[in-house]
């Protein structure tokens, strides 16, 4: 991988990230695309209406279902999705820490029970390494320790302190591997913890910045804290992580989470909240957030956003949306999730052209007052 900062506003950011599968240029939001696929669309749909240059995968799922070694034997997650730009892939401890309802933390890893039938698993640094080998993600996430806030202090520093030992086997064990032959084009990036707390996540972020990691991530955010909590933690930690590596904020947010983070030194995000929020009627737009269920919506002719430029708002109007939603109908998840992602997509570019142009302060207010009016 290789990376360069292209220009700087202050703290926010304009980065390039070159993966054997793509160029990123930054900020970037990543589509989520859990089971290989983002919810409704195909890759197909994602490199004519979107050309996300990454989108995110998770572990957990994949390795669950259809498992690791099916999608090695496929060419790995690029050829068996037909999506060729880059992949990042979760490490799945999120997963089996919230979906499994007897998760156990021990010192060398985490035992679950799948969601799917009950059988019991066991993820370690590298058990999720190897599944991530086979998937053939470009950007790898390490196992960590993730705690669900508020929680105790003993809680968080027993946390850290196992992250940390994880993340010390876990680039020692890649690194070998590279030595080998093995992940030449597979990157690393370790996942910073310490809740809210700024002595925490000053430790975690020293100890795990101190590895040769191709990247690190701000984790275990936007999971029970305030917005305003969020920023301060963010900002906090952000002081301590190395200026030439990219910067990673792990499932969050709002399209505010990303205005506030990338002006706070952030490059890189991923949330479920566009592709969800679509199918449950919720679309984004320039002046905020409308309900597309919306009785008002019924004989509306208008696009869901005049300034958008995205496939379902050169095409189809907010009456037609209204409709399809209220009678269920298939097309719609697919209409609204490139509409949401859309208008996620170009926020960014946005923002990386304000940089660019020293004038992120300028768009960051003028984002807020679109919203006021």
């Amino acid at each position: 991988m290789k990376f360069s900062i292209d220009k700087t506003d202050k703290k926010a950011r304009v980065c390039t990230i070159k993966t054997a599968h793509s160029t990123i240029l930054t900020p970037v939001f990543m589509p989520v695309g859990t089971v290989g696929a983002v919810k409704s669309l195909d890759a197909t749909d994602l490199k004519s209406h979107l050309n996300p240059q990454i989108i995110l995968g998770n572990t957990y799922h994949l390795y669950l279902r259809p498992g690791d070694e099916l999608v090695k034997n496929q060419g790995g997650l690029h050829s068996f999705t037909g999506f060729d730009k880059s992949f990042l892939t979760d490490s799945g401890g999120f997963q089996a820490f919230s979906l499994s309802d007897n998760v156990k933390i021990e010192q060398d890893g985490i035992v679950f029970k799948s969601h799917i039938d009950g059988s019991k698993h066991k993820f370690t640094p590298k058990k999720v390494l190897d599944i991530q080998y086979n998937l053939n993600s470009d950007i790898m996430m390490i196992l960590d320790d993730l705690v669900a806030l508020p929680a105790s202090k003993e809680r968080i520093l027993n946390s850290i302190k196992r992250t940390t030992a994880w993340a010390k086997e876990s680039i020692e064990y890649h690194r070998n591997n590279q030595a080998e032959g093995r992940g030449l084009n597979n990157n690393i990036f370790a996942i910073i913890q310490g809740g809210v707390d700024r002595e925490f996540r000053k430790i975690s972020a020293n100890e795990l910045c101190e590895m040769d990691f191709d990247g690190f991530a701000i984790g275990g955010l936007s999971v029970g804290e305030s917005n305003t909590q969020m920023y301060d933690t963010v900002e906090w930690t952000e002081q301590f992580m190395p200026q030439n590596k990219p910067r990673y904020l792990m499932g969050v947010g709002t399209p505010e989470d990303l205005i506030e983070n990338i002006y706070r030194g952030v490059d890189m995000f991923d949330c479920v909240m566009p592709t969800r929020n679509a199918r449950n009627g919720t679309l984004f737009t320039s002046y905020g957030k409308i309900n597309i269920k919306a009785a008002k919506f019924k004989n509306d002719s208008t696009p869901i956003d005049p300034q958008c430029r995205c496939l379902t708002c050169q095409n189809y109007s907010k009456a037609y949306l209204n409709h399809l939603f209220r009678a269920k109908e298939l097309t719609y998840y697919r209409l609204a999730t490139i509409h949401n992602l859309y208008y996620y997509q170009e926020l960014t570019k946005q923002a990386r052209q304000a940089i660019l142009q020293n004038r992120f302060d300028a768009f960051r207010k003028e984002f807020y007052n679109k919203r006021e009016n």
